[in-house]
């Protein structure tokens, strides 16, 4: 199981974005870094919608936007 392509490509991926966290929080304020982390979720959004074929409702795209306003608001305010 741990050999699995796809277990080993998790674990890989979950430490280089520890790598670029830790980048982040050494150039840039946290209060200024840490809304970007809910990019997150719009990516797994655009992602699933690409590649596995999940359905777009209304409902996504308001989430999605009312984020993207939110990190707009925080950052630059």
């Amino acid at each position: 199981m741990v050999g699995d392509p796809f277990v080993l490509s998790a674990f890989v991926s979950a430490f280089v974005a520890s790598l670029f966290w830790l980048a982040a929080m050494t150039r840039f304020e946290l209060s200024f870094a840490y809304p970007f982390m809910a990019l997150s979720f719009v990516l797994v959004f655009i992602f699933s919608v690409m590649f596995v074929g999940e359905t777009i409702s209304v409902g996504k795209i308001a989430g999605v936007v009312l984020i993207l306003i939110g990190i707009t608001a925080v950052v630059k305010f």
